[in-house]
């Protein structure tokens, strides 16, 4: 997934900026490796958070990829999404959309010290109702480079991009993440990772109102894979922020089933 935030989907949903990508489930920081030629990923979803009480986020949720060409991963994300404020009540309904191809630029082999390396050019386009906060209004464009390398059974992923976040009082803002996982048994994954964003919002300490959104935000996930069969795995994280945390990020989530064949 782009994440793919995502960054901050909660946020983000929350205050009506970009849908961010959703990354590399469970985690907001993806892995440059796309689905194998001629396969299929499919999960079903559920995302969210908590800001000052108020709560947004999508479910239920689907993703799909598959690799079209070797080395070559072909993304799409149609969302339910919900936002639930103390001002405007409870809304439900058909999110932004989200489009993407990941391509994998170095595959090294087993003995070479250097990582793997990728991108994930994400288009999200505004087929939700902004009126309900349910989507932006606009397009935007998210531009991330990740890399992945393994090492005694840890994998550990980092990079990050910058989001191109078109519409009235927003700004263009970068993300970065960086996660680490272990397989502890045959079936079970567990892993956690740190991330950063920056404001989306413009605005800042001294402006009226002082907007959700115009404040930098770091924040952390703990999270496991776990793998029913070869071709059906549960997906669980939360998390919260680390800074600005009532502005940002109180309580996150994702719940996720997946399916690859």
């Amino acid at each position: 997934m782009t994440k793919s935030a995502l960054a901050l989907l909660p946020a983000v949903a929350v205050l009506g900026a970009a849908w961010p990508a959703l990354a590399g489930p469970p985690y907001l920081t993806d892995d440059p490796e796309p689905v194998d030629y001629g396969h299929w990923e499919v999960y079903g979803f559920a995302t969210g958070s908590v800001v000052r009480g108020d709560s947004a986020g999508i479910l239920p949720a689907m993703e799909v990829n598959y690799g079209a060409l070797p080395d070559v991963q072909l993304h799409v994300m149609v969302p339910i999404a919900y936002n639930s404020q103390s001002v405007t009540g409870n809304q439900f309904g058909y999110g932004d959309t989200e489009f993407g191809v990941k391509y994998r630029l170095v595959n090294p082999g087993e003995g070479d010290w250097w990582p793997e390396i990728g991108i994930f050019p994400t288009v999200v386009a505004p087929t939700g109702d902004a009126a309900k906060a349910l989507g932006t209004g606009r397009t935007h464009e998210y531009l991330p480079v990740w890399l992945q390398k393994t090492f005694g059974g840890w994998i550990t992923d980092a990079g990050g991009g910058y989001w191109i976040n078109p519409g009235p009082g927003n700004k263009n803002y970068w993300f970065v993440g960086g996660s680490l996982q272990r397989k502890v048994t045959d079936s079970l994954t567990l892993g956690g990772e740190v991330f950063h964003e920056t404001a989306f919002l413009t605005g800042g300490p001294g402006t009226p109102g002082f907007p959700l959104g115009s404040r930098d935000a770091t924040g952390f996930n703990i999270g496991a894979v776990y793998d029913f069969t070869e071709n059906y795995h549960l997906l669980v994280s939360a998390g919260r922020g680390l800074q600005n945390v009532a502005a940002t990020n109180e309580f996150s989530y994702y719940v996720g089933y997946q399916w690859t064949y």
